[in-house]
């Protein structure tokens, strides 16, 4: 059985060679709406990433030796701004890289990243995405999914539960609008 924190274990492997890059990043998908909302099992974690052509050679050199890394899937994902994978090895955990270019929501989460401690022994910190913009992006999962994912629904509904008051609506409501995720938005905040 897996430990319960190889998830975190295996994305800060990813995250130590992002720094050493400087590249920026920030964590979302299910580790950050455990963070902020309720937790739950996850096959990968996601990064967001303001990724450089001039990264992508040391990046999957540095990751090789423990990761599965296609360096042919990691280019195009920065050409398209779009996804890539690596696979940790040993434990079989993927790790998805989301390529932040121009996307104007995807370069906000890394801007608005809240550094959280994620392990005490030894001390260590990472960027996480904030509660609105983890909520906006399961809701923008939710709408690509065709607005039938129970899980991403679940995670919406545990963040805004966990959150309550604490939420930005403001900021989510302009910013639900920008993503055409307004009437799920509108939604949450009437159940």
């Amino acid at each position: 059985m897996a430990d319960r924190t190889e998830p975190i274990v295996v994305t800060l492997l990813v995250i130590d060679v992002l720094e050493i890059l400087q590249v920026p990043y920030v964590i979302g998908g299910s580790l950050a709406s455990a963070l902020h909302g309720t937790a739950r099992a996850t096959l990968d974690s996601d990064l967001v990433v303001d990724l450089q052509p001039e990264h992508i050679t040391p990046l999957v050199a540095a990751l090789q030796a423990t990761f599965y890394v296609d360096e042919t899937a990691v280019r195009q994902a920065v050409i398209h701004q779009s996804s890539f994978s690596v696979i940790h090895l040993e434990s079989i955990f993927k790790v998805d890289m989301f390529v932040a270019g121009q996307q104007p929501f995807a370069q906000r989460q890394i801007q608005n990243a809240q550094m959280v401690i994620v392990t005490t022994d030894p001390e260590r910190a990472a960027r996480f995405t904030s509660a609105e913009d983890t909520l906006l992006a399961k809701l923008h999962w939710y709408r690509l999914g065709g607005d039938s994912s129970e899980r991403q629904w679940r995670d919406v509904e545990g963040i805004t539960a966990v959150q309550g008051e604490r939420l930005d609506w403001p900021y989510l409501q302009q910013r639900a609008a920008e993503l055409g995720v307004a009437d799920l938005l509108a939604r949450l905040q009437m159940d």
